[in-house]
């Protein structure tokens, strides 16, 4: 006799294992936003900015901050990196509110909290990310530093990133309806 036929359903492992299949559909989307967000830096930064990149940046507390954390080096540098930052965020948040959670909470709210998710991961990565390097230069391996540090702490913030889209941002709505029915 087959499985089947015992009444042994083969489960699919996205459904088995839903919340992991969830997690790595996070993880694609994180990925390719990614790809997206950095061609968008390189085109800006390379072509669009050219010629500002290193053109000094506002004496003022903000941009003291954004030189501080190693966000920029100078205004055109900055704009492309806020402009490829905010296009990987918006094609993130999309895609992982339509594909991977399929939320249909409040979408104002959800962009609400999105935004205050965002702009504490950029600054806390960028202090995060600032303190490693200088750790590794200070150990004498500064070039490794550079070029591990940014995976490294974008991969860290996975711990609150995938937490908080799954639980608070992209949520649905009670499903009142099925509670009324079964209480009847």
């Amino acid at each position: 006799m087959s499985n089947n036929a015992q009444g042994t359903e083969k489960v699919k492992f996205t459904e088995k294992y839903a919340e992991l299949w969830k997690f790595i559909k996070f993880s694609i989307v994180g990925f390719s936003s990614t790809l997206v967000e950095l061609g968008v830096f390189y085109l800006l930064q390379y072509v669009v900015f050219k010629n500002t990149l290193t053109a000094p940046m506002p004496d003022n507390a903000f941009f003291r901050f954004v030189s501080f954390t190693g966000l920029a080096d100078g205004m055109g540098y900055f704009y492309a990196y806020v402009i490829s930052t905010t296009i990987g965020y918006i094609i993130a948040f999309i895609l992982n509110r339509k594909t991977t959670f399929k939320a249909d909470s409040n979408v104002v709210l959800s962009t609400i909290l999105y935004i205050i998710m965002v702009i504490f991961t950029i600054g806390m990565t960028a202090w995060l990310g600032t303190q490693f390097q200088m750790f590794m230069a200070s150990k004498g391996l500064k070039a490794l530093g550079d070029a591990i540090g940014k995976p490294i702490v974008a991969a860290l913030a996975t711990v609150w990133t995938y937490p908080l889209n799954r639980f608070v941002i992209h949520r649905h709505k009670k499903e009142t309806v099925a509670t009324d029915e079964a209480t009847k």
